[in-house]
């Protein structure tokens, strides 16, 4: 597309990711690149810790039975409480922060997985995903995409996890192996999974439809109308910026 566009100054993506971005080409041929910069943050860290409140206490899947005007006991009975629960967070950039921030105030215990350890950060660093999901009840997942964790979380990192372990991804679908995940969820390898993100989508395997310890979101973390309206006026003032030969208001590049 780059080389069919070859006047091209500027790209204004409403995302915060930038893995639909051929960044090195863009840099090459001197194209600015704008994005949402953090103005996602904190929806999407909601959407992460209601997924994961869902998943433990298995709320859709309550929901699913009363409307089938019948009570299953397997939907509103044996939930797992999310006070103390031992939480990886995969990714601790602004998104991972909020939600740090908010298990913290619902009593779990934080640790993480970074790129590099983060100064000044209280939780406990795990250099290796495999290390952390073995001392974690929860893994959140919130890094960007990129050749480094492309199916990082593989089968090893869910057997480690746990038979009772959740996974709730808020990233990318391709930071999971999504394959080995349907696996892991279906023999029970895994306690169940909260997923705003697939690897394929908009499709999405149709194993996920029968499994009752899955909450599904259609890529929605920052779908609420304070953050479009927001959106489009950063859209708008990195435009007028970039016209007016003044800095990027989120520069990417």
């Amino acid at each position: 597309m780059l080389r069919l566009l070859p006047s091209l100054r500027l790209v204004v993506t409403a995302s915060a990711g930038t893995d639909h971005i051929d960044l090195d080409e863009c840099r090459r041929r001197g194209i600015q690149i704008a994005g949402a910069g953090n103005l996602f943050s904190e929806d999407v860290a909601d959407l992460a810790v209601a997924l994961l409140i869902d998943v433990v206490m298995k709320i859709s899947a309550a929901d699913r039975s009363l409307r089938k005007r019948r009570v299953d006991s397997r939907a509103i009975t044996l939930v797992s409480k999310l006070t103390g629960k031992r939480v990886g967070i995969v990714g601790l950039g602004k998104i991972g922060l909020e939600v740090a921030r908010r298990l913290e105030a619902l009593d779990c215990n934080v640790s993480y997985n970074s790129r590099k350890q983060k100064p000044f950060v209280p939780y406990p660093f795990y250099s290796s995903v495999v290390d952390l999901a073995s001392n974690s009840n929860v893994l959140v997942l919130c890094c960007a995409l990129n050749d480094q964790t492309r199916h990082m979380i593989n089968r090893e990192v869910m057997v480690a996890l746990g038979k009772g372990g959740v996974i709730v991804n808020v990233a990318r679908g391709a930071v999971i192996d999504e394959k080995q995940l349907l696996r892991c969820l279906m023999e029970g390898e895994i306690g169940g999974a909260g997923l705003d993100v697939f690897e394929n989508e908009p499709l999405l395997s149709q194993h996920f439809f029968s499994l009752d310890n899955v909450v599904l979101s259609p890529h929605a973390g920052c779908s609420t109308l304070e953050s479009y309206v927001a959106i489009c006026q950063l859209l708008g003032r990195n435009l007028e910026a970039f016209f007016s030969n003044n800095p990027l208001i989120t520069p990417v590049i």
